[in-house]
């Protein structure tokens, strides 16, 4: 029973994210294109992509593997395209910022978030990629998979964390680039960073119930 609130309520933190995502970009930041003579609206699908792609995608991914009834089988090729979803996302938000700082002349990779968000990148192709070839196509020995367990498990986790990480210094570097300090947009802002923090948590809270 406990299993079971803890998943709900981690979809209703999906729905609360993704709503207000929407509503800052749309109704605060002019929305998004991936060309415009608007150039925030290019930037506006770095934060869009990054936290409904490829947090959302790569939590529904770990709960899926632990909540979803059916067969292993399924379970894994559901988690493996979830994370697909999630990396495409990832690289195409990851895009859209590289594409944004050069049509404005701005410096890339000059902050911790970007340190930690590109680096969350990189690992989750390679986790990726690992987990597949352990796992999947064709798949390793049961001896080798047995071994390699507990290490994509780890890895998982601490990838995830650093997703959560580079979503919630990415939100308050915006924060103030804007210049925000009291009114609807800077509690909007807020809102989303404490909804990204409780879905981690709920994330993890989910698979050990």
């Amino acid at each position: 029973m406990a299993a079971l609130s803890a998943t709900i309520f981690t979809h209703l933190l999906v729905i609360s994210i993704a709503s207000l995502v929407l509503y800052w970009l749309i109704n605060f930041r002019e929305g998004f294109a991936f060309t415009s003579k608007v150039k925030p609206k290019i930037f506006n699908l770095h934060p869009l992509l990054m936290i409904l792609g490829f947090i959302v995608f790569s939590g529904e991914a770990m709960i899926t593997y632990k909540a979803f009834p059916a067969t292993r089988k399924l379970l894994k090729l559901i988690h493996m395209i979830l994370h697909l979803i999630a990396l495409a996302t990832g690289i195409f938000g990851v895009y859209a910022v590289f594409k944004f700082h050069n049509v404005s002349s701005i410096p890339h990779m000059y902050t911790l978030h970007s340190w930690i968000g590109l680096s969350c990148i990189c690992l989750f192709g390679l986790q990726l990629l690992f987990g597949i070839v352990t796992f999947l196509f064709p798949g390793a020995e049961s001896a080798t998979r047995a071994k390699f367990a507990p290490w994509h498990i780890f890895f998982g986790v601490v990838i995830f964390l650093m997703a959560i990480v580079a979503a919630e210094t990415g939100l308050t570097e915006k924060f103030f680039f804007l210049k925000l300090k009291q009114g609807q947009e800077a509690l909007v802002v807020n809102f989303i960073g404490l909804l990204i923090l409780l879905f981690g948590i709920f994330v993890g809270l989910t698979v050990a119930l």
